[in-house]
C-alpha cells in the first residue's frame, strides 16, 4: 500500500487489484481491519484459553483420579496391613488360649498330684496318730501310773534328742530338778542364738495315766500349777504334754491355745511335742532382734544400776566418815578449848604466882636486919654480937 497525498492504493491480497481510497474510506477500512482482527484474536484467545482451561481440568481430573487411586491403593494396603495385623492377633490370641489351657491343665494337672500327696501324707499322719494312740493306750494297760508318765517324759526326751537336738545346738533340755516353793516342771526348754541371746524358753509339764487308775483327772487340773512353775523359772511358754482325757475331740484335733485362761499355755498331744517346738521357735525367731536391744538395755541398765548403788555406798561411806571425822573433830574441838581454858587458868595462876614471886622478892629485897630487928632489942643485941658491932650502930 503506498501512501501519497490524501489518496490511499490498496491491493487486495487475494486478486492482486490495486485501488484508490481516500483518507476517510482507508480510515473505515483499517477499523474494519482491527475491529476484524481484533475479534479474530479475541476470539483466538478466548479458544486458546477455554482450551487451556479445559487442559487444566482435563489434567486436574487425571491428577484427582491419579490421586484418587493411590489413596485407593493405599486404603486397600493398609486395609491388608490391618487384616495382617488382625490375623495375627487371632493367631496370638489362639496361641495364649492354648497356651492357658496347656498351663491351666498342668496346674489342674499339679493340683491334683498335690492332692493327691497331701492326701498320701494325710492318711499316713492318720495312721501314725492312731498306731500312736494305740501304742500308749497299749502301755496304759500294761504299766502302772508312775511308769507311764515317765515312758511319756523318756519318749518326748528322745524325740527331741533325735530330731531336734542336731538342729539346735544351742538348745537346753533338761528335767526340772530345781524345787522353787515346794513345786517343779518336768522339763524346761531353753535356745539362744550364736552370740548368746536367748530368744525362746518352754516349762514342760507331761501328764498320762492308766486306764485303771480309780480317779480319772482333767488337763484344766495341772494348769493353774504349770503356769506357776513356768513363772517361778522365768520360762515364756508353758506347755502341757497330756494323755488325759482320750475321748476330747478338742484335745486330739491339734494343738490346743489356752491363753485364754493362762498366758502363753498349750495343750498338746505327744505327736504334736516336736512340731510345737518348731513352731513356736520359728515364731520367737522373729523377735530376736528386738530381744537383744533388750537385752543390751537390760545388761546397760544392769550396770547403771550397779554403778549407781557402787556411787551410793561410796557416798554412804564417805558419809559416815565424814560425820565420825566430824564427831572426833568436834570432840578434838572440844578438847582443844578444854586444854585452852584449863591452860589460860594455869597461865592466869603462873601470872599470879609470878606477881607473888615478884612482889615476895620486892619484898625480900626490902628486908634488913636493921627491920627485922627493929622492936626486937634481944635479936638486935645478938646480930650485933655476931657481928662485933656497936649495937646502937
Amino acid at each position: 500500500m503506498n501512501e501519497g497525498g490524501s489518496m490511499k492504493e490498496l491491493k487486495c491480497p487475494k486478486c492482486g487489484n490495486v485501488f484508490t481510497v481516500d483518507e476517510s474510506d482507508y480510515a473505515a477500512l483499517l477499523s474494519q481491519v482491527k475491529t476484524s482482527e481484533f475479534e479474530m484474536e479475541l476470539t483466538r484467545r478466548v479458544h486458546e484459553l477455554e482450551e487451556n482451561q479445559k487442559a487444566r481440568q482435563q489434567a486436574e481430573q487425571a491428577r484427582q483420579a491419579a490421586e484418587q487411586k493411590t489413596a485407593q491403593a493405599q486404603i486397600q494396603l493398609q486395609l491388608q496391613t490391618l487384616q495382617a495385623r488382625l490375623d495375627q492377633a487371632e493367631q496370638q490370641k489362639q496361641l495364649a488360649v492354648a497356651q492357658v489351657r496347656q498351663q491351666a491343665t498342668e496346674a489342674y494337672m499339679r493340683k491334683e498330684q498335690e492332692l493327691a500327696q497331701a492326701k498320701t501324707q494325710w492318711e499316713a499322719e492318720r495312721k501314725a496318730a492312731q498306731e500312736q494312740i494305740a501304742y500308749y493306750k497299749e502301755l496304759k494297760t500294761r504299766l502302772s501310773t508312775k511308769m507311764v508318765g515317765e515312758t511319756l517324759e523318756i519318749h518326748c526326751s528322745t524325740q527331741f534328742n533325735q530330731l531336734l537336738r542336731p538342729l539346735m545346738p544351742y538348745a537346753y533340755f533338761e528335767k526340772d530338778n530345781e524345787v522353787v516353793e515346794g513345786t517343779k516342771g518336768d522339763f524346761v526348754f531353753r535356745d539362744k542364738s550364736e552370740d548368746g541371746v536367748e530368744y525362746i524358753s518352754i516349762m514342760f509339764e507331761m501328764k498320762n495315766e492308766n486306764d485303771e487308775t480309780a480317779t480319772k483327772h482333767k488337763n484344766e487340773d495341772f494348769l493353774a500349777k504349770l503356769d506357776a512353775d513356768r513363772r517361778k523359772k522365768g520360762c515364756e511358754y508353758a506347755v502341757l504334754v497330756s494323755m488325759l482325757e482320750p475321748e476330747s475331740e478338742l484335745y486330739n484335733g491339734g494343738i490346743v491355745d489356752m491363753s485364754h485362761r493362762f498366758e502363753k499355755m498349750y495343750v498338746i498331744r505327744p505327736q504334736f511335742f516336736i512340731p510345737l517346738i518348731t513352731l513356736l521357735c520359728q515364731t520367737s525367731k522373729k523377735s530376736l532382734d528386738a530381744k537383744r536391744e533388750l537385752a543390751l538395755v537390760k545388761a546397760q541398765q544392769v550396770d547403771v544400776t550397779n554403778f549407781e548403788d557402787k556411787l551410793m555406798t561410796f557416798k554412804d561411806a564417805f558419809g559416815r566418815n565424814v560425820r565420825l571425822a566430824n564427831e572426833r573433830f568436834s570432840d578434838a574441838i572440844d578438847e582443844i578449848d578444854k586444854t585452852i581454858a584449863h591452860l589460860q587458868k594455869v597461865r592466869e595462876n603462873l601470872v599470879k604466882s609470878g606477881d607473888n614471886l615478884n612482889l615476895a622478892d620486892k619484898k625480900l629485897q626490902e628486908v634488913t636486919i636493921k627491920r627485922l630487928t627493929a622492936g626486937n632489942p634481944t635479936m638486935k643485941a645478938k646480930f650485933h654480937e655476931a657481928r662485933g658491932n656497936d649495937p646502937e650502930e
